[in-house]
């Protein structure tokens, strides 16, 4: 489905990015894994990905830095010669009132998440336009469409996701580049801590769920590869939302 072409996934070293760069290298596109400064998670997400017979490569960078993520994009290219699929997942999601938010924490937050899906698009696109098959997926939230308590930073940011989803389907739409964004709900992943989990559940109730459940990050994987591949190809400036009809609700 995606044999021959390469993906740059951000934040990536675990949970939903984690499995969002396997199940795009089981759909056979080359990958690039990315995190921060955690080089040995980052290293065993590599291993994993090369199990699965494809080329893997692993970028250090901080997003929210435009010098380190030209850099990361260029580095990539120089690798596996190509980029066709941008991923923007990285993100902090750090619970606070509103009136403990500090100026260098909303920046933190925003840059991450905000800044640094358009420092890597804005990169990326050049190299996305060559192959003709560009796509870049940004991973929003649903709280950035009910709100949530003592996220504002968060909120703020993933809501500008989408904006700038729209912004560049409609600049990129006639290079060949698509551009859409997938909004999980509730994500439950093995191996996540219990105090988070406890605080991602006090946004839910489990009525709240159309299919009874909350989700698990092939869910999210799930979409962002049928987004990644032809078959979606006429579909860009959406918000795709994954939740289980938490939101339609």
């Amino acid at each position: 489905m995606l044999k021959g072409r390469v993906a740059l996934v951000t934040g990536s070293t675990r949970r939903i990015g984690r499995e969002i760069v396997l199940a795009l290298a089981r759909a056979g596109a080359d990958v690039v894994i990315h995190g921060r400064q955690d080089r040995a998670a980052g290293e065993a997400v590599r291993r994993e990905a090369e199990a699965l017979r494809v080329s893997a490569s692993l970028a250090l960078a901080d997003v929210s830095d435009r010098t380190a993520v030209a850099r990361m994009i260029e580095d990539a290219v120089a690798r596996h010669g190509r980029l066709d699929i941008l991923v923007n997942n990285a993100a902090v999601r750090r619970r606070r009132p509103l009136e403990e938010i500090g100026p260098e924490e909303w920046r933190e937050v925003v840059g991450i998440i905000l800044d640094g899906a358009f420092h890597c698009a804005q990169c990326a696109a050049a190299h996305l336009a060559r192959g003709g098959k560009g796509r870049i997926i940004n991973i929003g939230g649903d709280t950035a469409f009910t709100g949530a308590r003592e996220h504002a930073h968060v909120v703020a940011a993933k809501s500008g996701l989408s904006g700038l989803t729209r912004a560049l389907a409609a600049e990129l739409g006639p290079k060949g580049v698509t551009v859409n964004m997938v909004s999980p709900g509730l994500v439950i992943a093995s191996g996540d801590d219990p105090v988070r989990t406890a605080e991602r559940r006090a946004h839910y109730t489990a009525d709240r769920f159309a299919l009874g459940r909350p989700g698990s990050p092939a869910d999210i994987a799930a979409a962002v590869v049928a987004l990644a591949g032809d078959d979606l190809a006429y579909v860009t400036g959406q918000t795709i939302h994954v939740n289980g009809g938490f939101y339609m609700t």
